[in-house]
């Protein structure tokens, strides 16, 4: 860096998206002095504190973690503001920042945000894009405000979606983006002494709503494309589920549409029930003439299965509605 002094970066984010950002910034010149995240959370069956990825990472890197559970009280303030900080990076941290806590940092507080802004403002960008079909994404690097994801942006790259992308393999992709990009940032502040950023367009403004159990309940009327996309976007949470005929919730983990319906050619097959398993390998009757292939399903209490042994085991019976 042409010999610059190494900024003090404060870092606040909590999930495994942020921990990558926060690895690649520690591995780099600059100071990682302090770090933000969620408290620990009861998990599993045992119900166990577990503190968050990026939590984890800072203790065993000996970072200073900081876990409040609200960022209001002027002492967390006080105590935020006394960290010196040159800027502070965010990344999926989950507390709203007051504007005491945006204007501390010497160059404020910069967002990672995994989409192409101003599309998919909020709490679900990953999923929201991959089930509404768009055939980008992409990660978009803002200076804090105190609006939901309304600050100029710094930079901004997209890339394209694969044809069968995931929550978690796009999650994964933007991880990385947005962590080489928050380098090259910090690697131009240290330098210019600056940030140059642009206010975000009016138009194109989609909010990603954060994501509810209910989510995940598989509305059969829709089109083939319009459930997978569901299902691609909400596996692993909340998971995509329906109900077989005897009442039993049965998650679908992966599904494909078939290019046409293989059965199409009496009368009676065309007045097929929506949500109606047709046969063996897995074809479901779905809404708009579309029929979606069943591969991999999870009934309630048991292991995940492909979708003949869920048959073979009596899980699933032929000719049955799912709804």
């Amino acid at each position: 860096m042409n010999e610059t002094k190494p900024l003090r970066v404060g870092f606040m984010g909590t999930p495994d998206f942020a921990a990558s950002a926060l690895k690649t910034i520690d591995a780099s010149a600059h100071d990682v002095v302090c770090v933000y995240t969620q408290p620990p959370r009861p998990k599993g069956r045992g119900h166990r504190l577990q503190p968050s990825p990026v939590h984890q990472y800072a203790d065993e890197r000996g970072i200073p973690v900081f876990h409040p559970k609200s960022l209001k009280s002027a002492d967390v303030q006080a105590e935020f503001t006394a960290h010196n900080l040159d800027v502070a990076i965010v990344a999926a941290y989950g507390l709203i920042l007051p504007k005491a806590i945006l204007n501390a940092p010497k160059y404020g507080c910069i967002n990672i945000h995994a989409s192409l802004l101003p599309r998919w403002r909020g709490a679900s960008p990953i999923q929201r894009a991959i089930w509404a079909g768009d055939k980008q994404s992409g990660v978009t690097l803002i200076q804090m405000n105190e609006g939901l994801d309304t600050g100029p942006e710094i930079m901004k790259t997209a890339l394209d979606l694969d044809l069968r992308e995931t929550t978690t393999s796009l999650h994964d992709r933007l991880a990385a983006l947005g962590a080489d990009m928050v380098i090259e940032t910090l690697d131009k502040l240290a330098i210019k002494g600056h940030l140059t950023a642009k206010e975000q367009e009016n138009s194109g403004v989609e909010y990603a709503h954060l994501l509810k159990k209910d989510d995940g309940r598989v509305d059969w009327p829709q089109s083939a494309t319009q459930i997978d996309r569901q299902i691609r976007a909400l596996n692993p949470w909340p998971g995509v589920w329906t109900k077989t005929a005897d009442g039993q919730r049965l998650k679908i983990l992966t599904a494909q549409p078939a290019d046409a319906s293989p059965l199409d050619t009496t009368q009676a097959e065309k007045n097929r029930p929506v949500g109606m398993l047709i046969d063996k390998t897995g074809h479901v009757q779905c809404g708009q003439g579309t029929i979606l292939c069943l591969q991999r399903v999870q009934p309630a209490g048991k292991q995940a299965m492909d979708l003949p042994a869920a048959l073979n085991g009596g899980y699933l019976k032929i000719g049955e509605v799912l709804a």
